[in-house]
């Protein structure tokens, strides 16, 4: 008697917490104006058309999102997310990966205005790359977990999270800003601060470095007045190995004012090169000068290399 009686009590208290759950699951009008003002408060772009993407990725207010050992992306059309939310794929796919032994897979990021779907709701955020969509796993386990996992974010207030239902899928809004601050207060690294100005995205309040030959993550780190912890979390590394020619972002303000840190205010951005280009067109596409370019990468011809990796002057 006992036993059943400890049986129902179970299945009771299972019950109430699927319910539960599926409610926070919902998602509301309420939410979807939140998600939206937030965008807005973090002065995120709406992207528009697919060419004004390119814009986007220059000023470095949104970076490509790679599938990887713990991450798949399936029909992705335009793989770029903001910082905070590739971030949060990073640390949720390997935490996923942990529990389930699967891959995460993602099925939406960034989605220019021009390209929603036909129930795309008006104030969507997903044209800002704020937004990811995650497939529903199969396994009963693992769909339990990513949504107890992701209604314990949504309970911190750094993500809003809705299930819906065609396609079946989780709408993910990260709130980029505050999902950065508690990854900084997890890691013990001091939280990045917006940018007040109201044009200005949240990424802004980076600078970015190109890796040189010789460099390691703890000099850099040393050379900006940061800790290596802050440079892992901001930008989604597992570990200290860097690659010469990788891009990193590092918090603006944070340079100590010593030789080294002239080199992240000197570069605005990098251009691999593609088969066609030439000096000319690679400045003129930039708004810089033949000369500069010269100068900036210590050129002295004008030849190129197809996958070259060329700095590009603010200057």
């Amino acid at each position: 008697m006992k036993i059943l009686i400890k049986t129902q009590f179970i299945v009771i208290v299972l019950l109430c917490s699927s319910l539960a759950q599926a409610q926070s699951l919902k998602g509301s009008r309420t939410s979807i104006d939140k998600q939206y003002r937030t965008a807005q408060s973090y002065g995120l772009t709406f992207v528009n058309t697919s060419s004004g993407l390119n814009s986007a990725i220059r000023a470095n207010r949104l970076m490509r999102v790679s599938p990887d050992r713990y991450m798949d992306l399936h029909n992705v059309s335009f793989p770029y997310a903001v910082p905070g939310t590739r971030l949060f794929l990073s640390r949720l796919s390997s935490q996923y990966y942990s529990q389930c032994g699967e891959k995460l897979t993602v099925t939406s990021l960034l989605r220019p205005r021009d390209r929603q779907p036909a129930n795309s709701v008006a104030h969507s955020i997903h044209p800002t790359g704020m937004a990811v969509d995650l497939r529903v796993p199969k396994s009963a386990k693992c769909r339990s977990w990513l949504e107890n996992t992701l209604l314990s974010l949504e309970r911190e207030k750094v993500v809003d999270v809705t299930r819906e239902r065609y396609p079946p899928h989780y709408h993910v809004a990260v709130y980029a800003e505050h999902y950065e601050t508690r990854v900084a207060a997890l890691t013990g690294s001091p939280a990045p601060s917006a940018d007040s100005g109201s044009n200005s995205s949240y990424a802004g309040s980076y600078q970015r470095y190109v890796v040189q030959k010789g460099d390691t993550l703890s000099e850099i780190a040393r050379r900006n007045g940061v800790q290596v912890a802050q440079l892992r979390a901001v930008n989604t590394l597992r570990g200290n190995l860097i690659n010469v020619g990788q891009k990193l972002r590092i918090p603006s303000g944070a340079a100590s004012g010593d030789a080294g840190s002239d080199v992240v205010a000197t570069y605005e951005t990098t251009h691999r090169v593609n088969r066609g280009d030439t000096l000319w067109r690679i400045a003129n596409r930039y708004g810089t000068s033949v000369q500069q370019l010269r100068q900036v990468n210590g050129k002295k011809t004008d030849v190129l290399q197809v996958g070259q990796v060329l700095k590009i002057s603010k200057g």
